[in-house]
């Protein structure tokens, strides 16, 4: 059976010493449902090493995840962060192809890919996200359209790799706008996720690739969508930012 997993991206918000705070009122939820639960916190870059050492010095069963990088070793590349800095963090996930980084930054499939693959290739795991505009879904090519996402965001993908490979699906129309989909609509979704990563790799990837849904999930809704299938957990946003917020959806996560 898949592990849950509730990942909260703090985005931009958080200084380091709230970050430390943050992680350390988190860690009693965490070692409730260790072995239930896997429980990510991904905090802005300058939070990184606090939070990194909060985990380590208290020994705590939260997982560090940063909110992007770039393919490169090194180099002038200013304002980047690169694969070995992460890791030399003891990260463990990176969420590549947010539909911010896409809508804002113009990042496109190609550069998911490439991110993708190079978090696998330092020891780390990708949380790659996919989803849909709320125009790409009126006119009802959703499917297709994350279909193509995931193609080219999986090229190249060793199999060994793809088996810890997490995706995040989150519709675009449902992210910060108060705006939820239904379980039930969710659910469509991530089944046609995991047939694509059936087809792309084999069923036995397909059976152990996790996949996360994120817009808008909150304490009132968790459980709907963590009793889909094909829903093996959450990306979390707003609600990631306060214990009382986050704690019940972690909770929520447990079988």
């Amino acid at each position: 059976m898949r592990k849950k997993m509730v990942a909260g991206n703090w985005k931009m918000y958080k200084t380091a010493g709230e970050a430390a705070i943050l992680v350390q009122n988190l860690e009693d939820v965490a070692r409730d449902v260790l072995g239930d639960v896997e429980v990510v916190v991904a905090p802005p870059f300058t939070a990184l090493h606090s939070v990194s050492t909060v985990i380590a010095l208290d020994k705590s069963p939260i997982r560090l995840g940063a909110q992007d990088m770039f393919w490169e070793e090194e180099g002038a590349y200013t304002g980047e962060i690169a694969p070995r800095m992460l890791s030399d963090l003891e990260t463990s996930y990176v969420i590549v192809g947010h539909s911010e980084r896409r809508a804002y930054f113009g990042e496109t499939d190609e550069i998911v890919n490439r991110k993708a693959r190079a978090v696998f290739a330092h020891g780390m795991t990708p949380i790659v996200c996919c989803g849909e505009s709320i125009e790409t879904r009126e006119a009802g090519a959703e499917a297709d359209f994350i279909a193509g996402q995931i193609r080219a965001g999986l090229a190249g993908i060793e199999t060994m790799d793809a088996m810890k490979l997490v995706i995040a699906y989150e519709p675009i129309w449902a992210i910060g706008t108060g705006k939820t989909a239904s379980p039930e609509q969710a659910e469509e979704v991530c089944a046609h996720i995991r047939a694509l990563v059936c087809e792309i790799f084999d069923d036995v990837v397909a059976a152990r690739v996790r996949i996360l849904y994120g817009g808008s999930v909150k304490p009132e809704n968790a459980a709907l969508f963590f009793a889909q299938p094909d829903i093996d957990g959450a990306l979390v946003g707003g609600a990631a930012l306060s214990v009382e917020a986050f704690a019940p959806i972690v909770v929520a996560a447990r079988p």
